[in-house]
């Protein structure tokens, strides 16, 4: 019944220490699809139809049991490992085994029994202990008997699914709660103490639901479906179950291939030794496409691939599952929803079986290694194997994977500017020159018409004499003393890094009574002043709290598309689709420095200060600009509308095989050298300023082009941890938010639950660098927590889409901006007008805000 010894996969050009065939069991297998089980000490599967097996697999030992009359159809472990519990059922009874036992019995020559739970239950298709071991969940036709693992005794039965029951799991941190998922493709959650329904799915598919996992760390729900379909749902208690994402294992399965064949290609086919890259990258011709079905969901102990590296990964928690299929295993990434690893069974010659019916998995590592319980699909055989995880891993993953932390990127400077950098010549122009004055010669004036360019004011010699020469107020109010002390002592204190998101809603003003959509909004460094980049070809500048406008700035001829502030919060920088740059001053209404159209041939976007106001950043085309300023507000009557302020071009950066750059962020509050770009060809480029070259390209970042790159740049009240400032986040219209690592260029996490099909919705991170804001298409405002997928809170009283959102710097709060519509019955147009909304929330005796902007079908 066995083969002798252990065989190890060694065929072909396949790598040997991937996966290893440890024993191959000929039997006969039952007509049903069986429910394998597997632990840390044994695996579990039925011989010759009736009798159980259990194969120890420290010692290597099998030991049999009977007393099944017909066929085994579902196995399960105890939760628990002293003692050893398993439990078989078929058709005409269910029974409940104890391992040490058993053992016992038949080292002392009797032949082992268990314990008779129930009988004549009919057609059992998977069982499950509860996490005390002291109920057992049994799915039998269309219903759940909860029985009593220690007496013949029915606790309760869970009737309500319409189709046969294929799993069943238990919540372990809600007492008597229980998730089913069946045939009739839903999933339902029971409480079976007292055996009433709590929630019930719609349909989900057009295919069976086969299995189901519980993942307690992140209170979610993984279940999967016949055609390699997996959904995920929210199990807190506040989310309605709602579903955090949807993942296509075939898709999948064919980027994470195209990835790696692609890396391998640049690195050189001699050194990139996966077989994914050579054999799955191009179906042969004539093939057969087959199905995923979604035998089995484990969990994956993946901590031990990088034990000795764990800065390579982020410190994000991140939670990973194996993915049982009839032709391989996968490893599924849950905080990015993408594909980590997959072993193929048709890769390893020397494999017994191709095509699997059912597995199982054990839980946890052994040595770095995973024992794997297979039944073939066409054949009466058994196999055993243990898959080296981490070898697997890094077959796959170490040609696009960073090799070490030397190599990696940051976005703090960690070194001096190299002597050809492009950024040692704008410095050079800044720094003062030696005087050419000559020492000991004495400096004289020469005579100057006498000019009066102001009025002079009188000195009041004429006027009567003051009798009472100064008066103080005396007569100030209680209330406004302590609001001025009160607003005094918030500017002083920090950002609170532990506190909660701003919710409360506080208010909304109109910016203009014309239909004008906001297309840009920033905060100032400090927190003071907000300024908005309208589609009236003027930019407006509100203080914080939005009780007065400060300032307003015109004279682009076209959408004001982009503005940035400076780090001494004194200038502003805008950007319009007339090809103009303007650099204003917050004290004047003119602008200081004006870049014209013969200076630029597309239309200028993302225009920021960068290098501490050294210089200026912004795109054109299918490049970006380094430009070298330097700004002067003076002006001559004589030559009042000749402007003193110089610009000067220092490198133009192309991106490659883009036709023109979608989005572009860098960090001005520190020195960085890095430079964040996005293109029309869905790829981000890295570039290095301090060498002058882009470093890195990740290709296929998003479905479709990115219109935003955030940074966690943090603020002047806030303290971060030097790593956090190496994240940041990418959105493109329909396919969410993804969180990425500069050191390892990796995708860390996915956000998931906001729409934005139609209209690019912006994002925005909180200086504490724990929450993200987005917009929305569903005319509400979403935040997420950083450790989280799925929402944290969902934010209504709007009535259009959400397009621009925004952390205020100093305090909790931010902003959005929207559009309403508002009908004219004489005219029988739609009438338009933009708000400002802000959301508070009061923490310690401290206001905060946020700016969120809305927009609508017609002003996009």
């Amino acid at each position: 019944m066995e083969s002798a010894g252990a065989r190890c996969s060694s065929g072909g050009s396949c790598d040997p220490d991937v996966v290893c065939e440890k024993r191959l069991f000929k039997a006969k297998l039952p007509e049903p699809l069986v429910q394998l089980a597997c632990s840390h000490h044994h695996c579990a599967f039925p011989v010759n139809g009736n009798e159980l097996c259990i194969w120890n697999t420290a010692t290597a030992q099998s030991l049999f049991l009977s007393g099944h009359h017909y066929s085994i159809s579902a196995l399960s472990f105890g939760s628990n490992i002293n003692p050893p519990l398993v439990c078989s059922a078929s058709h005409e009874r269910v029974i409940v085994w104890n391992l040490d036992e058993c053992t016992q019995k038949v080292q002392e020559g009797f032949t082992p029994h268990g314990i008779v739970i129930r009988t004549l239950l009919g057609m059992v298709l998977h069982v499950r202990f509860s996490p005390d071991d002291q109920q057992v969940a049994v799915c039998a036709g269309n219903r759940i008997y909860m029985l009593s693992a220690k007496n013949e005794t029915i606790l309760a039965k869970l009737d309500g699914h319409l189709a046969p029951v294929t799993a069943a799991e238990f919540c372990t941190w809600e007492k008597s709660m229980l998730i089913s998922v069946s045939e009739d493709r839903t999933f339902k959650v029971w409480d079976y103490s007292t055996g009433q329904l709590i929630y019930q799915s719609g349909i989900i598919t057009a295919f069976p639901l086969l299995s189901l996992l519980i993942d307690e760390e992140n209170k979610q729900l993984v279940t999967g479906c016949a055609e390699g379909q997996l959904w995920i749902f929210s199990l807190i208690s506040d989310h309605n179950y709602r579903c955090v994402t949807h993942i296509n294992l075939k898709k999948e399965q064919e980027k994470f291939c195209n990835k790696v064949w692609k890396s391998g290609k640049e690195i050189g086919e001699g050194q990139n030794d996966s077989k994914v890259c050579k054999t799955d990258n191009m179906r042969p011709e004539g093939s057969v496409e087959t199905s995923l079905p979604v035998l089995l969901i484990e969990h994956c102990d993946f901590s031990v691939c990088f034990r000795n590296e764990e800065k390579m990964y982020s410190a994000l928690n991140t939670s990973y599952f194996w993915i049982g299929t009839s032709t391989g295993l996968l490893i599924i990434n849950l905080a990015n929803f993408e594909l980590e690893a997959f072993l193929s069974y048709k890769d390893y010659s020397d494999l017994s079986i191709r095509f699997a019916r059912s597995c199982a998995l054990t839980k946890k590592t052994v040595n770095g290694k995973v024992l794997c319980l297979i039944t073939s699909m066409f054949e009466d055989m058994i196999a055993v194997l243990e898959v080296n995880l981490a070898t697997l891993v890094r077959t796959q993953n170490n040609v696009f994977l960073p090799c070490g932390n030397e190599s990696s990127l940051s976005v703090i400077a960690r070194c001096s500017l190299l002597t050809n950098s492009p950024l040692l010549k704008g410095l050079k122009k800044n720094r003062k020159e030696p005087s050419s004055k000559t020492f000991g010669v004495k400096s004289t004036v020469k005579d100057k018409p006498l000019v009066f360019h102001n009025k002079i004011k009188s000195s009041g010699y004429t006027a009567a004499p003051r009798k009472t020469m100064f008066s103080p107020n005396t007569n100030l109010n209680k209330k406004e003393v302590s609001k001025w002390k009160t607003s005094c002592k918030c500017k002083s204190k920090e950002y609170p890094l532990d506190g909660d998101p701003p919710i409360k809603y506080e208010k909304q003003i109109s910016v203009t009574c014309k239909p004008t959509p906001i297309f840009c909004i920033q905060y100032s460094g400090d927190g003071e002043m907000l300024a908005c980049g309208l589609a009236d070809k003027t930019v407006l500048i509100f203080n914080s709290n939005l009780t007065d406008t400060y300032n307003v700035f015109s004279g682009h001829d076209g959408a004001v598309n982009s503005v940035g502030w400076s780090h001494n919060k004194k200038w502003l920088v805008s950007a319009s689709e007339d090809r103009t740059l303007r650099v204003w001053s917050v004290c004047n209404k003119e602008p200081a420095l004006i870049m014209g159209k013969e200076n630029f041939d597309k239309t200028v976007r993302f225009a920021q200060f960068y290098f501490l106001d050294t210089f200026i950043l912004l795109c054109c085309g299918a490049e970006f600009h380094l430009l070298n300023f330097h700004l002067d507000t003076t002006k001559d009557d004589l030559k009042r509308y000749k402007q003193k302020s110089v610009f000067k071009l220092v490198q133009k950066f192309p991106m490659a095989s883009t036709v023109e750059i979608t989005s572009l962020s860098a960090v001005n509050d520190f020195y960085s050298y890095i430079v964040l770009t996005a293109g029309s060809n869905r790829a981000l480029e890295v570039f290095d300023l301090n060498a002058g070259c882009s470093t890195a390209v990740i290709p296929e970042v998003h479905t479709r082009s990115v219109h935003q790159i955030y940074q966690n740049k943090g603020s002047s009240f806030s303290t971060q941890q030097p790593e956090a400032y190496n994240l940041f986040m990418t959105t493109a219209a329909g396919d969410g938010i993804k969180l990425w690592d500069l050191r390892t260029l990796r995708c860390e996490r996915r956000f998931e639950g906001h729409s934005s099909r139609c209209y690019p919705c912006g994002i925005a991170v909180s200086p504490c660098g724990r929450f993200i804001a987005s917009g929305s298409d569903d005319k509400y405002a979403y935040i997420y927590e950083m450790r989280s997928s799925t929402f944290l809170h969902k934010l209504g009283r709007h009535t259009e889409s959400v397009i621009n959102v925004t952390f205020s710097p100093s305090s909790p709060q931010w902003l959005h901006l929207e559009r309403e519509d508002g009908q004219d019955d004489l005219l029988g147009s739609c009438k338009t007008s933009v708000c400002l909304k802000l959301f508070c929330f009061k923490l310690k005796a401290k206001q905060g805000f946020c700016i969120i902007s809305c927009n609508n079908e017609s002003s996009v």
